[in-house]
């Protein structure tokens, strides 16, 4: 667990991630084109089993991809999609000072 909120707190925007997750694809290109360059941590290239339950515990979400700006969890997949539809995601990330 602490080395998870380590990770959190040491990195603006992170993406708990596995590379072949499509979900997780799907938020990196967003970012990507968004012209952000987030910390992508992937979990399955890691090996750290202790990863996935340590999230379970901060967000209440077991599916990847976990998303984090500023500390605070932004949700997976589809809320940060939402987010950036509903053009809520660049002032976070602009707040963050990523943009």
């Amino acid at each position: 667990m602490d080395k998870v909120r380590a990770l959190i707190r040491a990195h603006k925007l992170i993406i708990f991630s596995k590379t072949t997750c499509p979900y997780c694809i799907r938020v990196k290109n967003l970012f990507k084109q968004l012209g952000v360059n987030p910390f992508v941590f992937e979990i399955d290239v890691e090996g750290d089993s202790s990863i996935q339950p340590a999230l379970y515990e901060i967000s209440k979400s077991r599916t990847v991809p976990q998303v984090f700006i500023n500390e605070k969890f932004i949700g997976g997949c589809d809320d940060t999609m939402s987010l950036n539809n509903k053009n809520q995601l660049v002032p976070l990330l602009k707040e963050a000072g990523l943009l």
